[in-house]
């Protein structure tokens, strides 16, 4: 297999593992209804001039509760992303792989287009982010989510959101001064 470009240049053996439990899962999902029922992308920024745009798929939890006058739902999302950043000599580009769950409040006892979302996921990267301003010391890191939006359609299967996401290593090891994006979201459920 060859690569050439941004690909080429990336570690790939780091992605494998990942790669490889995607795939695994991918082969399974019909003996654990692991399909995915819906699919998103998310374009981001982050101060410096870093910038990510992402994409995805989403699998909603069977999970609700009535809660505060609203209803709680989960979903999780797995993703693929591309960073680019302002670097000493130029630009340069990362890839992330990550895995988020979240949790959903929508208004009026569910019946509202409008949400709030939260949740705690992980992801890696092909290398260490590093900037002129920022060194990342891991290339593993926890995605601390927040968000809200609005879905649409006749059976709400269209969304639109926005989020503050911030990436760090959980001070695992130092640095860990963590990148905090602002993100635009779109979903479509199927």
């Amino acid at each position: 297999m060859c690569f050439s470009g941004t690909l080429g240049a990336m570690n790939i053996q780091r992605l494998l593992p990942v790669a490889a439990a995607v795939a695994a899962l991918s082969c399974t999902a019909h003996a654990v209804d692991l399909m995915p029922r819906g699919a998103f992308v998310v374009g981001g920024l982050a101060e410096h001039e870093t910038y990510t745009l992402s994409a995805g798929a989403i699998w909603p939890w069977s999970w609700r509760k009535e809660a505060m006058g609203g209803e709680l739902t989960g979903l999780t999302e797995g993703y693929v992303s591309y960073w680019k950043a302002r670097a000493a000599a130029g630009r340069q580009s990362f890839t992330q792989v990550g895995l988020v769950p979240l949790v959903r409040y929508r208004f009026s006892q569910g019946r509202s287009d409008w949400y709030l979302e939260g949740g705690i996921g992980i992801s890696v990267m092909d290398r260490l982010y590093r900037t002129p301003q920022k060194q990342f010391s891991t290339s593993f890191n926890f995605v601390d989510t927040l968000g809200v939006g609005r879905s649409f359609g006749a059976q709400r299967q269209h969304e639109v959101g926005l989020r503050v996401v911030h990436m760090s290593n959980g001070s695992i090891k130092k640095p860990n001064p963590g990148e905090n994006f602002l993100q635009l979201r779109y979903a479509a459920m199927f």
